[in-house]
Order: structure tokens, then C-alpha cells, then sequence
């Protein structure tokens, strides 16, 4: 149960950070957001970042098998860079239309969950 807990805070703090990171790239697009400055951006992108860490640190806390938790932190870094990922492809997809998804990208992913794969081989 720890394990689904870390995945599932996992996939929520990396929401989180991909729109801290990225989601200001459309603020262009709202009216409201349109004349905002850097520094108004990256403070905007601050406070969002913050909730990233409100699910990032507890995730790696239950996972830690030094805490009770089922994953090394190996496994937990390796975890969280798949999510990320996963959440930033779904994102891009979502929000960034002009975007496409090419052969070499499915191709790099396919790698990285080989690297997973390898990572958690026992």
C-alpha cells in the first residue's frame, strides 16, 4: 500500500512542477496573465511549485525502505523521472496542440522504462 501512496503523491507533485515549469508558457495566452513581468512569473511558478513539494517529500518519506517504505531510493528517483515524463508527455499533449510526439521521443521513453525495468531487477 505504501508503494501505490508514493506513485499516486508522485504523479501529483510532478503535476504540480510541470506547471510551475511550464504552464507559464501559456499564460501569454490569458488576458489576465498577458502583461505579467519575469519576476511576477517566477513567483507565480514559485508558489505553484510549492504544492510539488507539499506531495513530493511525504512521497519520498513512505517510499523510503529506510522509513517502512518498499523502494531504495534509487528506485525512488528512477520512479519519479518515469512520472515526470509520463506527466510532462500528457501535459504537452493537453496544453501545447503545436507540440507532436515523434518516433525518437517514443523511442527514448522506451529506454527509460527499460531503465526502470533494470533498475528494480533484483
Amino acid at each position: 500500500m505504501k508503494g501505490t501512496y508514493t506513485i499516486l503523491l508522485l504523479i501529483l507533485s510532478n503535476t504540480f512542477m510541470t506547471m510551475a515549469w511550464y504552464g507559464h508558457l501559456k499564460f501569454k495566452d490569458l488576458k489576465w496573465f498577458e502583461n505579467l513581468g519575469l519576476i511576477s512569473i517566477v513567483l507565480i511558478s514559485w508558489g505553484i511549485a510549492f504544492f510539488e513539494y507539499i506531495f513530493q517529500v511525504p512521497a519520498n518519506r513512505i517510499g523510503f525502505r529506510e522509513n517502512g517504505g518498499p523502494f531504495s531510493l534509487v528506485e525512488l528517483k528512477v520512479l519519479q523521472e518515469v512520472i515526470t515524463l509520463v506527466v510532462f508527455m500528457i501535459f504537452t499533449l493537453v496544453f501545447f496542440k503545436n507540440e507532436t510526439i515523434k518516433l525518437n521521443h517514443i523511442i527514448g521513453f522506451g529506454f527509460l522504462v527499460l531503465a526502470v525495468y533494470f533498475i528494480f531487477k533484483k
